[in-house]
């Protein structure tokens, strides 16, 4: 649990950022595997058997063939057959990607709205919890500007699919997806960003929503930020109104600030207090609920 002095900020230690040549290996590796994965067990065989063909002509006895050996030369067979890209030309494109990965609207994401800037602030290495499989593309964000991703949800096909994407956008390096009850196990960590897709919590238990929401805030870092997502379009049923889940957050102060016709209803941030405040509610409009410092309110 994580108290309320910045002394908790060095619980998890943050990941170096990885090298290019680090990333171009994990991409070989998961190219290959896919092609592996789609695969009979017949023409899995026959790869092996041309690695074995092969090794014996270079080798002319000159080394014990190994199954080390033997399965780093069918890696090799399949680079050969995709046609995979050499580094230079790989990270020529990588550079490219990621640039565009780092564009909100890359993601259907408001390029002005407090989501992005609350990513921006973040360093490389911080770490984002997301609940809920539909806040993808935000994960998807958030992990593009090098921050570790927790995505939880409770269905195992949406966290199947979240992991598929990942791996189509070369993301999965700073990625995880996990399968959860909410209001039982949770992972140990302590996120700097919180994303909520209230959605989510719409089948647990109200006191299952309760555990998890309060261990959220505890295990969030000084100064980090929660923000809870809303529905897309005012006529919308919201499975969980914004006052049931602001209500949970008892001793953080919330700003209103004018609402923007365009993002009017979208989101609303929280922010974990430095040292305990007062605590102010307005109305039900949406708010940014901050602890610790004023910030403006969030409407997009």
């Amino acid at each position: 649990m994580l108290r309320l002095s910045g002394e908790q900020r060095s619980r998890t230690a943050r990941r170096p950022p990885r090298s290019l040549k680090q990333e171009y290996q994990e991409f070989l590796l998961q190219r290959i595997e896919e092609y592996k994965n789609a695969l009979t067990r017949e023409e899995l065989l026959e790869i092996g058997d041309e690695a074995v063909r092969e090794l014996e002509e270079s080798a002319a006895g000159q080394y014990l063939l190994t199954e080390v050996l033997l399965l780093e030369h069918v890696d090799r067979i399949i680079a050969r057959r995709l046609r995979l890209p050499s580094f230079p030309r790989w990270r020529q494109k990588h550079r490219a990607l990621r640039a565009a990965q780092r564009a909100p609207t890359h993601w259907g994401l408001e390029p002005d709205g407090p989501l992005v800037n609350a990513v921006r602030r973040l360093e490389p290495g911080d770490l984002a919890l997301v609940v809920g499989a539909a806040a993808l593309p935000a994960a998807l964000f958030i992990a593009a500007h090098d921050a570790e991703v927790f995505l939880v949800d409770h269905d195992l096909g949406a966290v199947e699919g979240a992991e598929s994407r990942a791996v189509t956008e070369q993301l999965a390096g700073r990625f995880q997806a996990l399968v959860v009850t909410f209001g039982s196990w949770f992972p140990d960590v302590a996120p700097s960003l919180v994303i909520i897709d209230p959605a989510a919590l719409a089948p647990a238990r109200a006191r299952d929503r309760y555990t998890l929401l309060t261990e959220l805030q505890a295990r969030t870092r000084p100064g980090g930020v929660h923000v809870v997502l809303a529905s897309p379009t005012a006529s919308e049923v919201i499975p969980l109104a914004p006052e049931a889940l602001q209500a949970q957050y008892g001793g953080w102060e919330i700003v209103r600030r004018r609402r923007s016709k365009a993002s009017a209803g979208r989101v609303r941030v929280t922010t974990r207090p430095l040292r305990p405040i007062r605590y102010t509610l307005h109305d039900n409009t949406l708010h940014e609920v901050t602890r610790g410092k004023r910030l403006a309110s969030c409407n997009g």
